[in-house]
């Protein structure tokens, strides 16, 4: 069985406190969020988190931290092709 470690030489972390609080870190890129969704760039790949009344209450690009307030229902992660190029803008990614 592969260790899951070994997948990736950057850490990624995700600490959830009764489905109300969530710390990650990891994360390269907050590529959008509303109150239903927030899609994040980690070190694993592209993490979609739904539930309701989310809020992105610290971010940290720099040390790649994300904390997330609200009713957490679901992480669903996905590889990073096709969330746009190295670079490109949040807005251009948005409104494509």
């Amino acid at each position: 069985m592969e260790n899951i470690n070994n997948m990736n030489n950057k850490t990624h972390k995700v600490t959830m406190t009764n489905r109300r609080m969530c710390l990650l870190t990891g994360v390269k890129d907050v590529l959008a969020f509303d109150i239903h969704e927030v899609l994040l760039e980690t070190e694993q790949g592209m993490l979609t988190m739904k539930g309701d009344d989310l809020h992105v209450s610290r971010l940290s690009l720099d040390q790649g931290e994300v904390d997330v307030d609200g009713r957490i229902d679901s992480f669903v992660y996905s590889e990073t092709s096709g969330y746009g190029q190295k670079g490109e803008s949040l807005f251009a990614r948005l409104f494509r």
